[in-house]
C-alpha cells in the first residue's frame, strides 16, 4: 500500500476548506504534538495487539462545530501522521456515558497513529462525564433531547465527514479505506453506523455492544433490585464458589480443562443450581465454613433468568454461566442486618432522572411495579440511544463489513443480548454471513479482561475481509489457563464452536490443535 505525506501545514488555514452541512463550525485548531508516549494496557485496543508509543508525533486537528438553532457545541478531534500515513482512517469509539475523547478512546488513536493510521474521535458534544447528570437535564422535567440525539446518533455521522475533509485537506488524498473500532458504548455507536449511517465506513468492529440501552440498564440493576425485594443478600464467598462450580461443571463441555465455558447452552442444561444447595464452603467474610443457602441459589437463579415483569412474564436475557456471581450480586451488610445492594444506588438514579426527570426527588426502594414502569420508561427515552434496526440491507449492499465479538464472561453488558440480535438479522436478511460475523469468546469478561482470549487479530482480519476479500474464519486468542499458564486457541464465527482435536499430534497448547466446527 502507498504512503501519504502532507501537502499542507499543521496549521489552522491548512483545514479551512472542512465543513459540514447543517453544522456551523465554530473553529478548528492544529498542533503538531511530537515526543508522545501512551503505555497502552492490555485489552485497551479491543482487536488489536498491545503496544507500548513512545515519541510519536502526529497533527491533533480539532474541529468545534454547532448545528444552527440546536444551541450545541460538539468537538472532533483527528490525528493525522505527519509522514508515512498508511491511506486507511480508523475511528474509535466511547465507553459507557462516553462517546470519545476519553483514556480508552485515545489508547486507540495512539496505537493507529504508531501503526500508521489517520484516527478519529468525538465527545458528541457531551464531554467525557461518567453519567449525563452535567448534560441530560435542561431544567427539571425536561430531558436534553438534543444532548441525547447528539450522543446517540448525530456526531456518528458527523465525524466520518469532518475526518474525512481534514484527511483530504492535509494530504490531498481521500482516505482509501476507513474503519470504526469500538466496544460498549463504542460497540453501539458502531451499530448505529451500519443500521443509519451505511456509506460512513468501509467496516466496522462492533465488539460487546450496548445496542438495547434500556434492557441493558434493567438488567444490570436487576440483582440489586432483585435482593432488595426478596430480602435476600447472600454472602460474597457463597457467589464466588457458585461461579466455580458452574465453571467446574462445564468446563470439559469444549474437550479440554482450561477453566472456561464455551458453551453456556450445554452448560444452563448440565449445571443445576439447586443442586448445589447446602455444598460446604469457606468464607473469608465468617472466617469459617459455611453453606450455599437458598438464597444464593435464588439470587443467582435470578442472576441466569434475567429481569422479569411483576407478573413473571419475560424482560430480557439474564448474564451467562462463568459470569462473576459475587460482583453482580454485591452487597455490604452492617453488624444489625442492615444490607446494602452495590447497585441501589444505580437504580435510584435511573428512576430518579428519567422517570421524575428530577435531580432532586428522594428515591428510596421500588415496588416490582415501578421497576416495570422504569423499564417501558426507558424504552421510550433511550430510544435516540438504541441501535436495535436489524434491517441493515443499506450496509450490506454498501459492501460494508461488520465483526462482532461479545466475551461470555462479561458481568456489564449480558452477551445473550449481543446473539439475540445477530440472529434477528440472520433470520431477516440473506447471506448474512458475507458481511457479518459474530465471534463468542469464552472467560472475556466485558471488552477485556477475565482468563478468556483477546481477539487481538481482528482488526487485521476486518481489513483483509474489506480490502481483499478474504473472509474471516477462526481467529486466534491466548487463554490464562488456572495454574496462570497460557494456552493458544481460536474463537469461531458463530455459530460455529471451538473445539480440541484430541487426535492432533502436537497434543499441545497450540491453536492448531483447535478446529471450529
Amino acid at each position: 500500500m502507498a504512503l501519504f505525506s502532507p501537502i499542507g501545514a499543521c496549521t489552522p488555514p491548512t483545514f479551512s476548506t472542512v465543513s459540514l452541512f447543517g453544522a456551523d463550525i465554530l473553529s478548528i485548531s492544529a498542533d503538531l504534538v511530537t515526543n508522545y508516549n501512551f503505555p497502552i494496557q492490555d485489552g485497551w485496543r479491543y482487536s488489536q495487539p498491545t503496544i507500548n508509543v513512545e515519541n510519536a508525533t502526529f497533527c491533533n486537528v480539532t474541529v468545534t462545530y454547532t448545528h444552527p438553532g440546536q444551541n450545541d457545541a460538539t468537538n472532533a478531534e483527528i490525528w493525522l501522521p505527519p509522514a508515512n500515513w498508511n491511506g486507511v482512517l480508523q475511528s474509535i469509539g466511547g465507553g459507557g456515558w462516553t462517546a470519545g475523547r476519553f483514556v480508552l478512546s485515545y489508547a486507540g488513536m495512539a496505537g493507529a497513529i504508531h501503526d500508521g493510521y489517520a484516527a478519529a474521535t468525538t465527545d458528541a458534544g457531551v464531554g467525557n462525564f461518567p453519567n449525563p447528570l452535567a448534560w441530560g437535564l435542561v431544567s427539571p422535567g425536561n430531558l436534553n433531547l438534543v444532548a441525547f440525539d447528539n450522543f446517540g446518533q448525530t456526531s456518528l455521522n458527523d465525524l466520518p465527514i469532518l475526518a474525512k475533509g481534514a484527511i483530504h485537506a492535509y494530504y490531498g488524498h481521500d482516505p482509501l479505506y476507513s474503519y470504526w473500532n469500538g466496544c460498549s458504548n463504542g460497540g453501539r455507536q458502531a451499530s448505529i453506523l451500519a443500521q443509519q449511517y451505511p456509506a460512513a465506513y468501509d467496516g466496522i468492529i462492533a465488539a460487546a455492544p450496548a445496542l438495547q440501552w434500556a434492557e441493558l440498564a434493567v438488567t444490570s440493576v436487576w440483582p440489586a433490585f432483585y435482593m432488595d425485594l426478596t430480602k435476600q443478600y447472600p454472602r460474597k464467598c457463597e457467589m464466588v464458589q457458585l461461579s466455580a462450580l458452574a465453571i467446574a461443571a462445564c468446563d470439559v463441555l469444549d474437550g479440554v480443562k482450561d477453566g472456561l465455558i464455551s458453551d453456556p447452552e450445554k452448560c444452563k442444561a448440565k449445571f443445576k443450581l439447586d443442586d448445589q444447595l447446602g455444598k460446604k464452603v469457606h468464607c473469608n467474610e465468617t472466617g469459617s465454613e459455611v453453606v450455599i443457602t437458598a438464597a444464593a441459589i435464588d439470587v443467582a437463579k435470578a442472576i441466569f433468568d434475567g429481569p422479569r415483569y411483576s407478573n413473571g412474564d419475560f424482560m430480557w436475557f439474564g448474564y451467562e454461566p462463568g459470569v462473576d456471581l459475587s460482583y453482580l450480586a454485591a452487597s455490604t451488610c452492617s453488624s444489625d442486618g442492615a444490607c446494602i445492594p452495590a447497585q441501589r444506588q444505580s437504580l435510584q438514579f435511573w428512576w430518579q432522572f428519567f422517570v421524575l426527570e428530577d435531580l432532586a426527588a428522594n428515591v428510596t426502594t421500588l415496588t416490582h411495579e415501578q421497576y416495570d414502569q422504569l423499564y417501558l420508561t426507558l424504552k421510550k427515552k433511550l430510544a435516540p440511544i438504541a441501535a436495535t434496526e436489524q434491517r441493515i440491507t443499506a450496509f450490506q449492499r454498501a459492501g460494508g463489513k461488520m465483526l462482532t465479538y461479545h466475551g461470555l464472561a462479561d458481568e456489564a453488558i449480558t452477551p445473550a443480548s449481543t446473539l439475540h440480535y445477530f440472529t434477528e438479522v440472520s433470520q431477516l436478511l440473506d447471506n448474512t454471513s458475507h458481511f457479518y460475523r459474530y465471534y463468542r469468546v469464552p472467560g472475556l469478561q466485558h471488552c477485556f479482561g477475565g482468563s478468556g482470549g483477546q481477539p487481538v487479530h481482528m482488526f487485521d482480519q476486518l481489513r483483509a475481509w474489506v480490502e481483499n476479500g478474504t473472509a474471516p474464519g477462526s481467529s486466534e486468542v491466548t487463554v490464562t489457563l488456572p495454574s496462570n499458564g497460557t494456552m493458544e486457541q481460536i474463537i469461531c464465527p458463530y455459530p460455529q464452536k471451538a473445539v480440541y482435536q484430541h487426535s492432533c499430534a502436537m497434543r499441545s497448547a497450540s491453536s492448531a490443535c483447535w478446529k471450529c466446527e
